[in-house]
């Protein structure tokens, strides 16, 4: 990592430098100072890197051997390939399709639609028409950014410039209806499309699909699709029956997921590393160590090879449950098989570290990663930020933030919003909005749910439409965590009828974990005549009550005491209902 920072990043890492440096004065300033702290801090300042002795109480932590082994480990290496991105305003080579795309697909992968955006349009000014391909990116780009409505723009200019959609094209339209959106029957509509336009969806096409549903919990429906797909032959890949494995995994149904990967094997579609990284990492999710262990021990046998995804996936299982030991053995097998750490493992041992409280132990290592030739990434940053945060060392938090903008590495997003969240939870309003109003900073969904969540609960909601207000919200797609967030804030505060009207309100039009969040706080409130009305105005407009409802009504019962005293009878008043609105959906499914 280079130890200098580049003329293009100077400005924004002096922006972020002062603004860093006015949130966190105040806490330096009015910081206690004993007779032994400012003796403690003169041998600090002499010291250079030791860790803080700021509280007396805070003792020696016990050092850790484990960031030196693992220097020791990447020195063994040969200097690591880096991937660099183009720099912002760059041109193609040659003023052709080709060239433009290259470079527009390269900014894409370094997650910057707006220079997508700009080669597209400085292509077009001159007069170079843009191809399938090119508009097939620039779409990509912008899906992956969830800006949806500039995606459906320019697949609509697509197709009034004439240019046909290929199967990657509809693939990308396929991916933003059900990745992003979750709206699979306009998913199914775009196959239905391809299929008319003469081009017929491949196994990309319908994988894509198959991983939206499964992402959504729809295992079911996604089974229906690769039926679909078989009907069409169209033959499935390893790549189709990933987002089963990954379900089943996340579900924890883990016989499920090694009893598909046997019929893969029977059906000649044998699992692929992504596959068996899968079902490592659902093993290590569910303590299943000793078969991850033996998943590997006949990797050769199996017909499949270990990668460092496969490697890292277990090395973070290991350390998550504290097997440091086992998790060492891993690397030196990673060694073995000339399969090169990257940054990636250095921060699952980083997190292994902080997990341990020794965080000064990984705060000193970082600040010596070039001396130790550890090639360090805002991710290791914002893991010790993080644990710093956590343990309220919110003012050595800005010579961290210091630290990695002199390497060159500019905070990320991410990194802004756990300083956030940490402060309203620390109470620190003024601080936090500090940050979130500072240039340089770019909000995005979950930044908001953050104040939306911190600031409603301590009472500020005219701070937070003040703050939310200057904000584009064009460019900021509420999600479900938003929708809960504000449904859950407004119950809590009694604000039933603000709850109701707000989730009409919601464009996806009644979401089902809005509703089972809302259905919660209604029963927790005692407002069971709200809730029959809510259920009521459902069925009116066909919509669908799923498993996430009826868990929550039942738990707020539960927890309310309805289920063991005289008022059982609403518990099967509103369960009488919501089922009535299911078996109305049920039949209408039979007869479509």
């Amino acid at each position: 990592m280079a130890a200098c920072i580049s003329s293009t990043s100077l400005p924004t890492a002096i922006r972020y430098a002062a603004t860093t440096l006015d949130i966190f004065i105040d806490a330096i300033r009015l910081r206690p100072r004993t007779r032994s702290s400012l003796r403690g801090h003169s041998t600090n300042c002499n010291a250079g890197h030791a860790a803080p002795t700021a509280d007396a109480t805070d003792g020696e932590l016990p050092a850790s051997d484990l960031l030196s082994r693992f220097s020791g480990i990447m020195k063994l290496f040969p200097n690591r390939s880096r991937t660099f991105f183009p720099e912002p305003g760059a041109k193609p080579f040659q003023s052709d399709p080709f060239h433009y795309n290259l470079l527009m697909k390269a900014f894409s992968r370094a997650g910057r639609p707006d220079e997508v955006l700009r080669l597209f349009r400085e292509m077009k000014e001159s007069k170079c028409d843009p191809n399938v391909l090119c508009y097939t990116t620039v779409i990509d780009a912008l899906v992956a950014s969830n800006r949806s409505d500039e995606a459906e723009k320019v697949f609509e200019e697509m197709i009034d410039s004439g240019v046909t959609p290929d199967a990657a094209s509809f693939t990308v339209l396929v991916k933003f209806y059900s990745f992003y959106l979750r709206k699979f029957d306009s998913a199914c509509e775009i196959i239905r499309w391809m299929v008319r336009s003469g081009c017929d969806p491949d196994v990309v096409t319908y994988s894509t699909l198959i991983a939206g549903l499964c992402r959504a919990g729809m295992v079911e429906e996604a089974w229906g699709v690769l039926d679909q797909m078989l009907q069409g032959n169209c033959s499935p890949n390893a790549h189709s029956f990933s987002p089963f494995l990954q379900a089943y995994c996340s579900q924890g149904k883990i016989e499920a997921a090694i009893r598909l990967m046997e019929s893969m094997r029977s059906i000649g579609c044998p699992p692929d590393s992504v596959a068996y990284n899968i079902l490592i990492n659902g093993f290590c999710k569910h303590g299943y160590f000793n078969e991850a262990a033996h998943l590997l021990e006949n990797c050769v046998s199996d017909g499949w090879e270990p990668d460092a995804v496969t490697y890292n996936t277990y090395i973070s299982g290991l350390c998550k449950v504290g097997r440091a030991e086992d998790a060492f053995k891993q690397l030196e097998m990673m060694l073995q098989k000339k399969l090169c750490p990257t940054v990636v493992t250095l921060n699952i041992v980083l997190d292994s570290i902080c997990r341990e409280s020794t965080v000064w132990e990984g705060n000193h290592h970082l600040e010596r990663s070039l001396e130790l030739g550890l090639e360090v990434d805002v991710v290791s940053y914002n893991t010790i930020i993080t644990r710093l945060c956590d343990i309220g060392k919110l003012s050595w938090v800005l010579k961290l933030v210091t630290d990695m903008i002199k390497k060159g590495i500019s905070p990320s997003t991410e990194t802004f919003n756990i300083m956030i969240r940490s402060l309203c939870k620390a109470g620190k309003f003024r601080k936090a909005k500090c940050i979130f109003t500072s240039r340089g900073f770019v909000a995005d969904t979950i930044t908001c749910n953050i104040l939306i969540h911190e600031f409603y609960m301590a009472g500020k909601i005219v701070e937070l439409h003040n703050l939310l207000s200057g904000v584009d919200m064009d460019k900021i797609r509420p999600d479900s965590i938003t929708y809960n967030s504000i449904i859950d804030c407004l119950c809590k505060k009694g604000k039933f009828l603000e709850a109701i009207n707000y989730l009409r309100s919601v464009e996806d039009g009644f979401p089902s974990e809005a509703v089972a969040h809302l259905a919660y706080g209604l029963v927790r409130g005692r407002k069971i005549g709200e809730l029959l009305n809510l259920f009521e105005e459902m069925l009116s407009q066909g919509l669908v009550l799923d498993g996430q409802a009826f868990s929550h009504l039942i738990i707020a019962f539960c927890r309310n005491g309805s289920c063991q005293s005289r008022e059982i009878y609403k518990v099967c008043l509103v369960l009488d209902k919501m089922l009535g609105i299911f078996a109305v959906d049920s039949i209408k499914m039979v007869f479509l």
